[in-house]
């Protein structure tokens, strides 16, 4: 797709919301002649084609809905996406053009399962809640000899990665709490354990990174550090929560004096993701607010306000960051915008300001108008990795994540906006 389909799909966003013709608009007041013309082409297709823009262009928009519809139809595909698989794990992604489902991933099947305990849990969902235990003993079974666990979808590697474990930390300590089974609590040990022996004396994990990122120094390891912090509440052991401050101290030693973070993508650190950004970000948050380190908390804050400043009134934030908080694209990230609708949520938890909040409503109002709600659409419930659907992270796909974070960022919307108490509850992983 042109970006000049992006500019009139995300033109026609903002001008629903404020009932504005595009003439009048000084986005298109502003365009040169020729451009102006092929806009107006652009325009006019969308028009004409309504719905099959939005599903076979992406630069249609999906008429939004509660925020209890929006997740129960996450959730719903994220049920789906299990059920596509040979095992208890959930399909790495749907890929629009080859029309099939993905092998399971366990990486994301492990972070997964907080979000599905916690929607039991407010809904009272029995099956949901089966599924995460499913889906936890599943993990079990495929953890490697020497606790970690393996990158990429299943076929794609035999060899355990730093990240990849440390996600499946949060389903095993969070299944651990929710079914008291001691095979859940061995599980996290191990996994622990292992990622404690593997890492370097300065904080860093510069052994087993993914094969399939660029670099295997990353940054956003705090999120694996995060992970340690919610070992340490299951199991106790110091060591855990010594390695996971120890991460977050090397991390801010790739800090530039603006807050933005070297080492921070998984293809091209010179420009990160807002997917990558903002698990970075929620790592130091978290491990700042329960090992009581305010500058990790403050570094979290940093990312958070250069984030918050690019963020326009429609909700659509560009998909990646250079040093500068410059953005460099013109697609927008759905998993980030989820991800960064969950920070700013913990963020107004933490400190109370009021601007984290209303960003939370504002991204992810845009990103709940890209959801099909159609039932008679396969891809109902789904989220995209980028929108329009060719940007440039996992274009044509909707990876489980999206969905994942996505069902996170309405939860933490709930408690926001329609709980009495603001502070309860932080989403788990």
């Amino acid at each position: 797709m042109c970006r000049l389909c992006f500019a009139a799909g995300s033109l026609s966003y903002t001008l629903a919301r404020s009932k504005t013709t595009y003439q009048d608009s000084d986005q298109f007041k502003t365009m040169p002649i020729v451009q102006m013309s092929r806009f107006q082409s652009v325009m006019a297709r969308v028009a004409a084609h309504g719905r099959l823009a939005a599903a076979q262009l992406g630069v249609g928009f999906e008429q939004t809905s509660s925020l209890e519809d929006h997740l129960a139809a996450a959730i719903d595909w994220l049920c789906r996406a299990q059920d596509a698989t040979s095992d208890a794990g959930v399909a790495q992604a749907y890929f629009v053009q080859s029309r099939r489902w993905a092998q399971s991933y366990p990486e994301t099947t492990g972070y997964i399962i907080p979000t599905f305990l916690r929607y039991a849990e407010n809904t009272g969902d029995a099956q949901v809640r089966d599924r995460a235990r499913r889906m936890a003993d599943w993990e079990c079974d495929i953890q490697l000899p020497d606790g970690g666990v393996v990158a990429g979808a299943i076929g794609d590697s035999d060899q355990p990665t730093i990240f990849n474990t440390g996600q499946v930390i949060f389903g095993w300590v969070r299944a651990a709490e929710a079914f008291g089974d001691e095979r859940y609590y061995e599980s996290a040990r191990r996994a622990a354990d292992w990622l404690c022996a593997v890492q370097d004396d300065d904080g860093c994990w510069r052994r087993f990174g993914s094969p399939m990122t660029a670099d295997a120094i990353n940054t956003y390891n705090t999120r694996t550090a995060w992970a340690l912090t919610r070992a340490h509440q299951l199991i106790a052991d110091q060591r855990y929560l010594d390695a996971a401050v120890a991460n977050c101290d090397w991390a801010l030693t790739q800090r530039r004096p603006n807050g933005w973070l070297k080492q921070n993508c998984l293809l091209d650190p010179s420009q990160p993701f807002v997917h990558t950004i903002a698990y970075a970000m929620r790592g130091l948050l978290e491990v700042g607010a329960y090992a009581d380190r305010r500058h990790f908390i403050d570094a979290a804050v940093a990312i958070g306000d250069a984030m918050l400043a690019a963020l326009p009134k429609s909700g659509f934030l560009p998909g990646r960051f250079d040093q500068y908080w410059r953005p460099t694209v013109g697609w927008s990230c759905l998993t980030g915008n989820a991800q960064m609708a969950i920070n700013w949520g913990r963020l107004y938890q933490i400190d109370g300001q009021s601007a984290f909040r209303n960003a939370v409503v504002r991204i992810n109002g845009f990103t709940r108008s890209t959801q099909i709600l159609d039932l008679n659409n396969p891809m109902c419930g789904g989220i995209k990795g980028s929108y329009p659907i060719d940007g440039g992270y996992h274009p044509w796909q909707y990876p489980n994540w999206s969905a994942k974070f996505f069902a996170d960022a309405l939860m933490m919307e709930f408690d926001l906006t329609k709980n009495a108490d603001t502070t309860a509850r932080p989403l788990p992983g």
